[in-house]
């Protein structure tokens, strides 16, 4: 029974030793402490500088921070989720705490406006895009992924990266139009047209502040009776997206015959296919006689069109040589009578009427025959024929390059004051452009149109040879 008890004791003993054993290890354990200090879990940009927070260890209430080694390295210079292994050893007993980093792009893109950041506009829908860029420091170029929106008083201009970092932008609007539009009239808003020519629109431009060219929306009301002398209106009206309406009126003054101006269009040294021919459809469509002091060039067709149509063809030179022509008075009389030998061929008729190359004031002529044309301007009357210089020139021939020179060269210097002999030449394609609009504004501003006959009286130039 004795030994019962004393196996019984020992077997407590043990377990005594056992318990105090463990309690004694597990309170060396617990004695030892490490903690983070700062986040557990941490964002950081692309290549931001990482700054270590450190840890904290102690053992039995002493500090070991310092024997705390770390695991691990954070590469900032590249995306990723790294960790970081805090760990400390003390006596046999180690213990470890973690730390995960995440480097990631968190610098938003930049939005650049072009122009001003404030502008000005009549209303919403007249704002024109100036222009944007956007670029990011990862993605590049991502102006294609700009997202824009109009509100009231301003553009919003928003993009987001890869990594869902957005910017916005914005573009202040001003809301101001009190302007009405603008209405010009070709020609000008006072017309003259003789009775019974045809009254053509000379056109006319609108232009708004806001909305640019608004021709289209131009409505034009009223009519002219060029049948019966009198005072007509046509009115012209147009409005902008705000209701600012402009109308202006152009007055047509049908005026009889009498008080007309005559316009001869003289056309020198055709004729040409691709000029003259046009010239012709264009005269034929106006209902306009003119005068073709012609060449030995061009298609002698031309030359049958223009008498069968009734114009008048006159003769100007074969050659337009003027070493050829002006080298004796025999050598003119020969040139002209070469030309007049071709039309009177063509034609059937006798030409008498004449325009000296270069025209009676010319000077060139000296080079080759001193004095000869004050011996030509008489002989040629002596010899049947009339001559024509002119007293308007289109310059075709010289410094007008367009049709719009050309255009203002003779339409400034008409005047109905005198007869207007209108010098052009219908081997210039400028001219050729030129000419319905010369026409039209003509028979606008009380003009007529007619051929030179041998009845008309001569308009000619100083002789300077």
């Amino acid at each position: 029974m004795k030994g019962k008890y004393r196996l019984l004791l020992i077997l407590l003993l043990f377990i005594v030793i056992i318990i105090g054993l463990a309690l004694f290890i597990a309170l060396k354990f617990l004695s030892l402490d490490i903690t983070l200090l700062g986040e557990k879990e941490m964002t950081i940009g692309l290549k931001e500088e990482y700054q270590e927070a450190g840890v904290k260890a102690s053992y039995l209430g002493k500090d070991i921070s310092a024997s705390v080694k770390i695991e691990g390295k954070v590469d900032t210079q590249k995306e990723g989720t790294y960790t970081l292994t805090y760990r400390i050893k003390k006596n046999g007993i180690e213990k470890t705490v973690e730390r995960k980093i995440t480097v990631k792009d968190l610098e938003p893109p930049t939005i650049t406006l072009d122009g001003e950041k404030e502008i000005t506009i009549c209303n919403i829908d007249s704002y024109q895009e100036a222009g944007y860029h956007a670029n990011d420091n990862k993605d590049g170029d991502i102006t294609d992924k700009v997202k824009i929106t109009k509100e009231e008083n301003k553009i919003v201009y928003e993009v987001s990266d890869h990594n869902g970092n957005t910017v916005t932008e914005t573009r202040s609007l001003k809301i101001d139009d009190n302007k009405a539009p603008v209405i010009t009239l070709s020609g000008g808003e006072v017309l003259s047209l003789v009775i019974g020519n045809a009254y053509h629109e000379l056109g006319y431009k609108a232009s708004d502040n806001c909305m640019g060219d608004i021709t289209k929306k131009v409505k034009v009301s009223g009519s002219v009776n060029t049948k019966k002398v009198g005072t007509y209106q046509i009115t012209y009206e147009v409005s902008d997206l705000n209701n600012h309406k402009t109308t202006i009126k152009r007055v047509v003054n049908v005026i009889s015959r009498d008080k007309a101006g005559v316009i001869y269009l003289t056309f020198d040294d055709g004729p040409k296919q691709g000029t003259t021919n046009v010239i012709l459809d264009i005269l034929k469509k106006e209902g306009v006689k003119a005068t073709f002091f012609v060449t030995n060039g061009g298609p002698d067709s031309l030359i049958q069109r223009e008498a069968n149509e009734g114009h008048t063809v006159a003769l100007h030179t074969a050659s337009h040589q003027y070493s050829k022509v002006y080298a004796s008075m025999d050598a003119y009389f020969k040139d002209l009578e070469s030309v007049k030998d071709r039309v009177k061929r063509l034609t059937g008729e006798e030409a008498n009427i004449i325009r000296f190359p270069g025209g009676s004031s010319n000077t060139v002529s000296k080079k080759y025959s001193k004095g000869i044309m004050t011996k030509l301007t008489k002989e040629v009357l002596l010899r049947g024929y009339h001559y024509f210089d002119w007293n308007v020139s289109a310059e075709d021939a010289g410094g007008a390059k367009t049709a719009n020179q050309v255009y203002k060269n003779v339409t400034s210097h008409l005047s109905k004051k005198r007869a207007n002999v209108v010098l052009m030449h219908d081997i210039k394609a400028q001219t050729r452009d030129a000419l319905q609009d010369i026409i039209q504004y003509g028979k606008m501003h009380g003009y007529v149109f007619e051929a030179i006959t041998y009845q008309t009286p001569m308009v000619t130039h100083g002789v300077n040879n």
